[in-house]
């Protein structure tokens, strides 16, 4: 799946030295090294992840791609594994560094299966993705039919159909394949394909021109203006509809520019604004789909009601019974010729839907329920028909149709349709509500060259371009993603983070669009706009989340292949054999109703068996209930990125913790300094900030931010640092000043042959007791000090450790972080195992090795240096905040950044799965007792048997009651026990007067 999001927190316990992008990729596992060797971030990222598609044969069940997923990801260098034991393929994304598709293949055949690469390797950055609204699907044979179809394309990597949302998401490469390429295959299966967004219109936008189109050489002249202008990157008129379609880049040009161009080419004659309905398209294909099964619905019973009444209502009134039995043409009777006048229309125009469906899936095929549908009401009304034309040339007999069968079952079911869609799109009201987050309008402010403000306008919120400077008042939603320049305020950030309390906000902080503005003026420059913001990240990450099947879905996938053949093999037989039953007197006459003989019987029997089973209720067990899963997460702070977290989560029993800025802040301050030469204190302190100022490591900015204490006004900027080297796990070295500084923890000066005295030995052990972290510095190759740095513990942390055993989670901490501290702060928070020192593959390793022993692991971190534990556990989750949200490696994000939701994920995953089961249960439970009552199981013993019009109601309620019993997830409340946890406030003294220690 393509990763949306990236992360402003960096992951460290060793030292490190990280790009300074803002970003979280999905590292690879670091290939084991020898001692002290170096790794830069810039040798990591040179070489590209890769894609590659596998074939793998001898997979049965979902077990079996587990185990397939699990081999592969146990490699080092794996970023992803995705396996479709349907298609019987595996698509892995990996870094080509540190494995090959050799060693791909060899790790599944030690799995047990036979594995070969299909065609090309392909670099990842080539893939690209499309979304697709899908309409005509009824069930989940359709889903999977459309899945099929798509994954047999050359050029499409992945394909994933949701039934419920009616979408498919699809990475394909642009070099073999074209989106509209893709859309004529959906076409051709048998379904009306629509294009929702692809990767290469991101940044696109289609405007509305208004006013006098027919002056070709104004038109010409307006689109030349525009391609020439800067960004601007393809344009597309369409004259007939007005309307202009641009793709830019928001880096360099935006909406207000093409606008402004339009009307400055054309003197004002020609206006332009966002082209209305942009975005809409999946409620507007929704809301017409409710609006036209209602009014089928409404028309179906028009003509139904009556066919009802004449058929089990009139016939017991006297009077009107013998109106209705009077005889047009010898046995035809006059109530006859009604029903079967209103009935037609019921058959063939309300129900022609059933028949399109029926035929597309038999066309490709496969059946789904269209194909229930039709053979049963057919079976209904035809036979009516041949009984009505049989007593019309007899004298002598009587027909009995079922013209109220077939009526009846086609307004139940339409009725059903209704309130299924009805009930769907409410399972995504969580994304209608994050996309109503931004504001209509924002205020833009014009500014002089010192920056003065000299105006302000109101313009649509859609316009606000990068660099923009744009107006936040008190009580306003901010406008875009971007940075305060100037005023302060509290802004309400629950919306997006789930945190409910005011956000102090003023010059140079971030801001994230959405959030409310609580008091106080803002001037904020737009830094992110469009696709590009926080809130279209998260949009993208929930429905792609909302688009990704949980492993157990394949059972009902696998169950929908057989289902409808089944369902009409036992539908015969119940036939068959009521009927040879009835031939041969195997049961008492009196069993037949006085309206029918035991041909009707069997054949009521028969209906009834193929209109109750439901494939729909199966299909929407999963999807429906992840749907309503992931966005109650998104609501609370927790984002989930689909269907397998969900599943792994809810089996999680060991969480491996890392600590710095997880257990704790992550904000770490020097709390003392002592020097072991003489040397003033500032100039020690340049030295070492110069050397660790190139670093991102939470340490490193710890050394930098102290520093500026002791910074000269004057000369802000600190000395050249040259020759810079970071040694992941240990520190920093570089030259400053022609004086060599190493900057790290005991085992760089070890590595280097640097001894370590007494004095600074004592000092670092104190610092371990006290939970602290040592630094120690050395200039020439002599220790010059030591640092001690603390990093508080969160609120809270304590009690979540004890929720957790309370819960029979078995909680362990890795760190980079040396022995002593990382025991305090274990002590502190009550965890038993811990494990110190471990460089990035190091606590990739421990996650496999307690996967090894039978656990379910999640990983619990906040920086780089975890992203290969994040891959390599079930469930990989990650703590952080802020304008880049998400993440790539992991699988739930805690956007609070609060170690209490780590328990509210696994909680809901829990909940969540525990709704799915109840799905099955009662899609399954349904279709196991409901069929054989259909079959009249009872009706020797009870005289009960099922009207086929009763066995369509039950149908259709079976949809509706799975996928109400998933909405039932929107009520979810996280543990009582977590709303006792105090988060407060951490303050942490500082020693102002460091001691200076002479070391003779």
């Amino acid at each position: 799946m393509a990763k949306l999001l990236s992360l402003a927190c960096f992951r460290n316990e060793g030292w490190h030295n990280l790009s300074a992008r803002s970003h979280y990729p999905s590292m690879p596992s670091y290939p084991k090294g020898e001692p002290g060797t170096t790794t830069t971030t810039a040798a990591v990222t040179e070489a590209s992840n890769v894609t590659g598609l596998f074939s793998v044969h001898g997979m049965t069940c979902s077990a079996c791609a587990g185990s397939v997923e699990k081999s592969i990801k146990r490699l080092h260098g794996i970023q992803e594994a995705v396996v479709d034991v349907l298609n019987n393929r595996a698509r892995v994304i990996f870094h080509p560094s540190f494995v090959n598709e050799e060693a791909i293949c060899e790790a599944i055949e030690d799995a047990g299966f036979e594995a070969a690469l299909l065609g090309d390797v392909k670099n990842d950055n080539s893939i690209q993705i499309c979304r697709i609204q899908i309409k005509g699907m009824t069930c989940t044979s359709c889903s999977t039919a459309v899945e099929s179809v798509l994954i047999a394309l050359a050029g499409v990597v992945e394909a994933r159909v949701a039934l419920a949302t009616e979408e498919a998401n699809v990475h394909y490469n642009p070099n073999i394949i074209i989106h509209s390429q893709i859309l004529e295959a959906v076409d051709d299966a048998g379904f009306e394909a629509i294009l929702i967004s692809s990767s290469e219109d991101l940044s696109k936008i289609d405007l509305q021109v208004e006013g006098d189109l027919t002056d070709h050489s104004m038109i010409k002249l307006i689109e030349d203006s525009l391609r020439s202008l800067p960004g601007v990157l393809e344009l597309r008129p369409s004259l007939e509809l007005s309307k202009i379609s641009l793709s830019y880049k928001p880096d360099l040009t935006g909406p207000r520019d093409f606008i402004n161009v339009i009307q400055e080419t054309s003197n004002g004659s020609l206006k332009a604004k966002i082209f209305p309905g942009e975005g809409g398209r999946r409620d507007a294909h929704r809301n017409k789909e409710i609006k036209s099964y209602y009014k089928s619905f409404l028309w179906s019973l028009v003509f139904t009601v009556p066919v009802f009444l004449t058929s089990m209502v009139f016939m017991y009134i006297p009077g009107i019974k013998d109106l209705l039995d009077n005889k047009v043409v010898k046995m035809l009777t006059i109530g006859e010729v009604i029903r079967w006048v209103l009935a037609t229309p019921v058959q063939f125009v309300f129900g022609w839907r059933f028949y399109v469906g029926s035929y597309k899936s038999l066309r490709r095929g496969s059946a789904n329920m269209d194909v229930l549908i039709a053979l049963g009401t057919n079976a209904a009304y035809f036979y009516s028909v041949y009984s009505v034309l049989r007593a019309a040339t007899s004298k002598v007999f009587e027909g009995t149709d079922f013209f109220e069968t077939s009526a009846m079952l086609i307004s139940f079911i339409l009725l059903g349709k209704y309130l299924e869609i009805l009930a769907k799109g409410k399972t995504s009201n969580a994304i209608a509500k994050l996309m109503n987050l931004t504001p209509d309008t924002a205020i833009l402010l014009s500014l002089d060259g010192d920056g003065n403000v000299i105006g302000e306008e109101e313009i649509d919120s859609r316009l606000v371009q990068k660099n923009d400077v744009i107006k936040i008042i008190p009580g306003a939603k901010v406008a875009s993603d971007g940075l305060v320049v100037w005023g302060q305020s509290h802004v309400n950030e629950s919306m997006i983070t789930g945190e409910a309390r005011p956000v102090s906000k003023r010059k140079d902080d971030t801001v994230i669009g959405g959030t409310l503005n609580e008091n106080g003026v803002l001037h904020v420059k737009a830094t992110k706009v469009g696709s590009e913001s926080a809130l279209s990240q998260i949009v993208r990450l929930v429905e792609s989340a909302q688009m990704a099947k949980a492993p157990v879905q394949k059972f009902a996938d696998r169950i929908s292949t057989y289902f409808v053949p089944l369902v009409i093999l036992i539908s015969f037989s119940t036939w068959l054999a009521w009927f040879l039953a009835g031939k041969y007197h195997a049961y008492p006459k009196s069993w037949i109703p006085s309206s029918m003989d035991s041909f009707e019987l069997a054949l009521q029997f028969g209906i009834s068996v193929m209109v109750i089973a439901c494939p729909c209720a199966l299909g929407l067990a999963t999807p429906t209930a992840v749907m309503v899963g992931t966005g109650v997460g998104a609501s609370q702070g927790v984002l989930i990125k689909g269907g397998q977290a969900l599943e792994s989560a809810h089996k999680v029993n060991c969480i491996v913790f890392d600590k710095t800025g997880t257990l704790t802040i992550g904000k770490p301050v020097i709390v003392n300094t002592k020097l072991l030469i003489k040397m003033v204190l500032r100039e020690f302190y340049e030295l070492v900030a110069a050397a660790e100022v190139n670093s991102e490591h939470p340490l490193a900015k710890a050394v930098v931010e102290y520093a500026k204490k002791f910074k000269d006004e004057e000369n802000p900027s600190w000395p050249e640092a040259r020759d810079f080297v970071s040694i992941t796990g240990h520190g920093v070295k570089a030259t400053v000043r022609n004086k060599e500084i190493m900057v790290g923890n005991k085992s760089l000066f070890t590595d280097h042959n640097i001894a370590i005295p007494a004095v600074a030995e004592d000092l670092l052990a104190e610092a371990e007791n006290l939970a602290q972290t040592g630094i120690v510095v050395s200039i020439n190759g002599e220790v010059a000090g030591v640092l001690a740095v603390s990093d508080p513990l969160k609120s809270g942390a304590q009690e979540v450790i004890s929720i957790l055993k309370s819960m029979k989670i078995k909680s362990i901490m890795v760190t980079g972080d040396n022995w002593g501290t990382a025991n305090s702060i274990a002590r502190e928070v009550g965890i038993e195992d811990v494990i110190a020192e471990a460089k990035p593959d190091q606590k990739a390793d421990k996650v496999k090795n307690l996967q090894a022993s039978g656990y379910t692991v999640a990983m619990v971190g906040d920086g780089i240096n975890d992203s290969p534990a994040l891959v390599a556990a079930d469930v990989g989750m990650a703590i952080g905040a802020g304008t880049d949200i998400a993440i790539e490696a992991a699988d739930i994000v805690l956007m609070k950044s609060n170690l209490e939701d780590v328990i509210t994920a696994i909680d809901l995953s829990r909940e969540t799965f525990s709704r799915i089961r109840l799905n099955y249960i009662w899609a399954l439970g349904y279709n196991v007792l409901g069929i054989p009552i259909a079959a009249g199981v009872l009706f020797p013993s009870t005289g009960f048997r099922l009207p086929p019009w009763i066995a369509g109601a039950a149908m259709a309620a079976s949809s509706v009651s799975v996928v109400c019993c998933s909405l039932l997830l929107k009520y979810y409340k996280r543990p009582k026990k977590l709303n006792s946890l105090d988060i407060g406030a951490i303050t942490i003294e500082t020693s102002s007067d460091p001691l200076i220690i002479h070391d003779d």
